[in-house]
């Protein structure tokens, strides 16, 4: 049982050591802030490649080619 109770403890002081680090919660954020960027550049990328699809079609006529 004494055995038990180490290794809990090993394990509370680790979790507590993992939480208080802030490097490894500061890269997370920044992953996280980058991912949801990525998402709004993809999310605005296609209206606007719709739009410049409709333009380039509308000088082709123009054109007449």
């Amino acid at each position: 049982m004494e055995r038990k109770t180490d290794s809990v403890k090993r394990l509370c002081k680790q979790l507590r050591t993992f939480l208080a680090e802030r490097e490894g919660a500061t890269a997370i954020e920044y992953a996280v802030i980058a991912g949801l960027i990525s998402i709004a550049l993809l999310t605005a990328a296609s209206p606007i490649g719709t739009k410049v699809g409709a333009l380039m079609a509308q000088v082709q006529t123009a054109l007449g080619l």
